[in-house]
């Protein structure tokens, strides 16, 4: 069942209502049947690929093989991933009992936390709402989905999978703006699951606060790359070309601004504009390159790009728009001062300023002065000067001569570090966001009982000998 538009506002409590009772039935699921559901979701969204491609293709002039390598494959990894692992991650987990508690077994056990919301965003609007919601299933959670209204077509794709999936009990789709996300963070859900930026995760967070439920924020900042004077600069620029305009930039964990070592800037800027023409062809008319979300986000963007040329900043490429096409070309600046407004503000657009450093201390320094980012990127043939430069910073994840492959590890946790996240996302990383961790203990012939009251001479003494013990 897929509810559209405000009409829907209505509906929110009686579906919620009905998800609180079917998640208690969800609670003892065996794993066979979650990955039965998983494997259903499956083979819907294969059934659904074609549409997929179309509504990705109008929503945000997706290729098809952007759309199978940033949409599809995350999310038929998560779902694969899980159901090979879903049994071991529900078995109870048997814990080694410490000096005082000798005599007594204990164990930690996966529960379902019960209802989720998952809040998605446009800029990756499939996999970032379907990938949660396959942490939430194998969890054992029922969930209510709502996709950003920016990305209409591929939102109603998702209604339409969901409805063939699920009945509205374990699984609801809402589409609406910002009126119906406000709607649902009224409800006291039991986890709530949220992809945007650092200003929404604060009302989001907020919101949850009022109902104690616990979060996972999926954020984003200005995620830095630094490129030493020992770098391969071809694969550096190469790998920075790939990250930075996917998507014509609008990704959470795409490199933002780039320091580069001096003596590297000239042929660093050669190497990128020659992959720039590669890959998007002269000026960025290629059929691979992607558009912008919405008007108001062009207009953004061009603002940005407008402030720094207008302080004095080289445009080595790009700086062309086409407004009625919501194109803005890949974009190379050097020379922006600090204070220019793109310094400051995520770009989350097809734009790459390169920032000159002499020493890597200036870089590190810079990074530790803004808010902890969500990726940080380095490149460099010296082990020592990387490790430095991660041992260093604080960020939520990282590569060393790469770019976003961290997201694509199923083993790897996803996810920021205060401004930039709360949480981890992915594999079982995802399952655990997902699952209250419930300690058990089962008391065998434990010495406990020896220590309670009345407190007479012979309690205390023992009471003594165990601090004694302990230490």
């Amino acid at each position: 069942m897929v509810i559209a538009g405000a009409p829907g506002l209505e509906l929110i409590g009686p579906v919620f209502e009905r998800q609180r009772l079917r998640a208690l039935a969800l609670r003892t699921s065996s794993a066979a049947v979650r990955i039965a559901t998983l494997r259903r979701l499956e083979a819907e969204i294969f059934r659904q690929r074609a549409a997929l491609y179309e509504a990705l293709h109008e929503d945000l002039r997706k290729p098809e093989a952007e759309v199978d390598l940033s949409e599809l494959m995350p999310v038929i990894q998560e779902i694969r991933h899980a159901c090979r692992n879903v049994a071991g991650w529900m078995a109870p987990r048997r814990v080694r009992p410490t000096r005082v508690m000798w005599g007594t077994r204990a164990s930690v056990r996966a529960q379902p936390r019960g209802v989720a919301l998952i809040i998605a965003p446009w800029n990756y609007p499939f996999n970032l709402a379907l990938g949660p919601l396959v942490s939430a299933i194998a969890a054992g959670c029922t969930a209510i989905i709502k996709p950003s209204e920016f990305a209409p077509r591929t939102a109603a794709l998702i209604g339409a999978i969901v409805a063939a999936c699920f009945e509205t009990d374990e699984v609801a789709l809402f589409e609406g703006d910002a009126a119906m996300a406000t709607a649902l963070l009224d409800l006291p859900f039991d986890h709530v699951f949220f992809t945007g930026s650092p200003a929404v995760g604060r009302i989001v967070m907020a919101a949850a606060a009022r109902h104690l439920a616990s979060v996972t924020l999926e954020l984003g900042g200005k995620s830095p790359v630094i490129v030493d004077r020992t770098a391969d600069l071809d694969k550096a620029a190469r790998s920075i070309v790939w990250g930075k305009f996917a998507n014509n930039g609008q990704t959470c964990i795409a490199p933002d601004h780039a320091y580069v070592h001096r003596d590297s800037v000239t042929p660093f800027i050669a190497a990128v504009l020659r992959h720039l023409a590669a890959m998007y062809g002269e000026g960025g008319r290629s059929p691979d390159y992607c558009r912008i979300v919405t008007p108001q986000h062009f207009e953004r963007i061009r603002r940005l790009i407008e402030d720094a040329r207008a302080r004095g900043a080289t445009v080595h490429v790009g700086g062309v728009y086409d407004a009625a096409d919501k194109f803005i070309a890949p974009t190379l600046l050097s020379g922006v001062p600090a204070d220019a407004l793109i310094m400051h503000e995520e770009i989350f657009g097809p734009v790459l300023p390169i920032v000159p450093f002499d020493d890597i201390g200036e870089p590190i320094r810079a990074i530790n002065a803004q808010p902890k980012p969500l990726a940080l990127y380095v490149f460099s043939r010296d082990a020592a000067a990387a490790e430095r430069i991660i041992a260093q910073t604080a960020a939520g994840g990282s590569c060393v001569n790469a770019v976003m492959a961290q997201y694509l590890h199923a083993n790897l946790p996803f996810g920021g570090i205060n401004n930039s996240g709360i949480g981890s996302a992915h594999g079982h990383y995802g399952f655990r966001a997902f699952s209250h961790e419930r300690a058990v203990l089962n008391d065998r012939f434990s010495a406990a009982p020896m220590l309670f009251p009345p407190y007479s001479r012979g309690v205390r003494r023992m009471i003594k000998l165990i601090l004694r013990f302990l230490t």
